[in-house]
């Protein structure tokens, strides 16, 4: 968080350096101008002197207000007004003291340099008091409320002293270089800083809670104290009855899965039709059974299963186990150094435990699972339903497999972002520009999923990229190449994405989403979850919950 907020702050040091660099430049120009019609003075009549000077001042009117413009549109609820020469600022906001002593610090520091290299020493110590003064008024601070008394006093301190310093110093090509050169600093920080945010951020994503790790400890212990015919979930006739609503989910995170079952269930307007199927690893089996036996999900019906009981897949079936096997996979997870593991290595996402789990890959073997099913709904663990989803069973896939909501929009998420197309077994075979779409919710009809052989264009390319020269790795890649022409789009109100990562989403499109997708490192049940979207997901949890309250499990 603190890297968070320290990038923040760069950005309007950068934002505010650009500012002031602008308004540096305009005294140049002035002198530019004003050497030009002096020139022209001297070599042209006076009316053709006077329409070339009148085509000037035009010119530089016309780059004033141009300059004005720009102004306004930059948001003075972000940077303030960079006039570090004005007495007083109309309307002003709640910080806009604050904003004025991070400018007068700027150029304080640019002239200080000035007075130095000139040899005006006087100068020098008094700009150096003054930036002291102000750096320890400002402290902290980020609003005009948190400044002391005494910030009013610095303030105008400073102001004479950078207008003495104005008189005695300034050189419009001097500052300009000072500040250019000011502003590439705070633009490598930036960079550094982003580069850390992204290390912390995957690293964070990582990570268990204690909160959720101790739930799950405590539920599997409960479990294997129960005897074994306390451990059976009624109605399991429903398992394989094709009229029923079916939804598989695969899951390690207890806490997680019993969002999407609740929220499911809790939006559903038959909810005795529905029949949840979960995939859960050895680790977690105890936990997940545990919890939906204490919590049952009302008249609905729900069945647990652990993906290490399905003997069927090995590493001489599925390829992605047997490519996990390898020396050179097992160098690329656990023999990472220093470099890998830096802030600034673009593969550091995919070097994330999810993909060395089975069930991240469960999800193109839904037949095997589910021989006797005809149709079933697909969820990730990091998604929140909103209303009821039966509709989507009466979708006509027009003999497709997978219906699933697109994420092209313009350039973004087309299928030359997640595929080598310098490869040619993927440039001749598909197109840059097909739209990309979304895993979470996905509507599979397993019938033509078997005509087809899904599961065996899903081996052909995985054995393809043994050495990830096709794609790095995950799930979507693969899935839009198994599913190329095969996916049928389904309404964008259906699912929206982004809950994970992306601050700018419309509220009235939360609310009018039947899946909303934290996909993305902020998931909910994280510390660095986006706050304002942490309420949709933590509506289905009770905390009063003795096991919840148990682990210290909070909003």
């Amino acid at each position: 968080m603190a890297i968070r907020a320290g990038r923040s702050a760069l950005h309007l040091h950068l934002l505010a350096l650009a500012f002031l660099l602008i308004l540096a430049a305009f005294p140049c120009l002035q002198a530019r101008v004003d050497h030009r019609k002096q020139k022209l003075r001297g070599r042209i009549g006076v009316r053709k002197k006077m329409e070339v000077m009148q085509q000037d001042d035009e010119a530089l009117v016309k780059l004033e207000n141009a300059g004005i413009e720009r102004s306004k549109a930059v948001d003075s609820a972000v940077l303030g007004k960079y006039s570090i020469w004005r007495r007083e600022n109309e309307n002003e906001k709640a910080d806009s003291r604050v904003r004025l002593m991070r400018d007068q610090m700027i150029m304080a520091r640019i002239y200080s340099v000035l007075a130095k290299s000139r040899d005006k020493l006087d100068l020098y110590q008094e700009l150096l008091a003054r930036l002291k003064e102000s750096q320890r008024s400002l402290g902290e601070a980020t609003a005009d409320a948190e400044l002391p008394k005494s910030a009013s006093d610095r303030i105008k301190a400073m102001g004479q002293v950078l207008s003495k310093s104005r008189d005695l110093l300034y050189d419009c090509k001097e500052i300009t270089e000072r500040l250019r050169a000011m502003l590439q600093s705070a633009d490598e920080q930036v960079r550094s800083l982003k580069k850390q945010s992204t290390f912390l951020s995957q690293l964070a994503a990582k990570t268990i809670p204690n909160g959720i790790h101790c739930l799950s400890m405590h539920l599997t212990i409960d479990y294997y104290l129960l005897s074994p015919e306390k451990r059976k979930f009624p109605n399991s006739e429903n398992l394989e009855n094709p009229d029923l609503y079916h939804y598989a989910l695969f899951s390690d995170n207890v806490l997680a899965a019993s969002v999407v079952v609740n929220s499911t269930i809790m939006n559903a307007k038959e909810p005795e039709k529905h029949v949840f199927h979960l995939v859960t690893d050895k680790l977690n089996f105890g936990a997940m059974n545990m919890w939906f036996l204490l919590n049952p999900p009302g008249d609905a019906t729900i069945h647990v299963e652990n993906v290490d009981d399905f003997k069927w897949l090995n590493s001489s079936y599925c390829p992605v186990l047997r490519q996990l096997e390898s020396a050179a996979m097992r160098e690329y997870y656990f023999k990472a150094g220093p470099k890998t593991l830096s802030a600034g290595s673009s593969n550091l996402k995919y070097r994330n435990p999810k993909y060395l789990s089975m069930l991240n890959h469960l999800r193109f073997y839904l037949p095997q699972v589910y021989p006797k099913l005809n149709k079933i709904l697909f969820l990730d663990d990091d998604i929140v339903v909103q209303r009821d989803l039966t509709g989507l069973w009466e979708v006509d896939l027009n003999g497709n497999v997978n219906g699933a909501v697109e994420t092209c929009r313009e350039s973004f998420h087309r299928f030359d972002k997640y595929l080598n197309f310098s490869n040619p077994n993927i440039s001749q075979n598909f197109d840059p520009n097909a739209c990309g779409w979304a895993y979470g919710m996905n509507m599979f009809d397993l019938e033509e999923w078997k005509k087809k052989d899904i599961t065996g264009i899903y081996h052909k390319w995985q054995n393809m990229n043994e050495n990830r020269l096709l794609w790095k790795l995950g799930t979507l890649p693969p899935g839009l190449l198994t599913f190329y022409k095969l996916t049928h789009p389904l309404d964008k109100s259906w699912h929206v994405l982004g809950l994970g990562y992306n601050p700018t989403i419309e509220r009235s499109e939360i609310d009018n989403a039947a899946v909303i997708h934290y996909n993305g490192n902020m998931k909910p049940w994280l510390e660095i979850a986006m706050t304002k979207y942490r309420p949709y997901w933590t509506k289905y949890i009770n905390y009063e919950h003795p096991y919840i309250h148990g682990c210290k499990i909070s909003q």
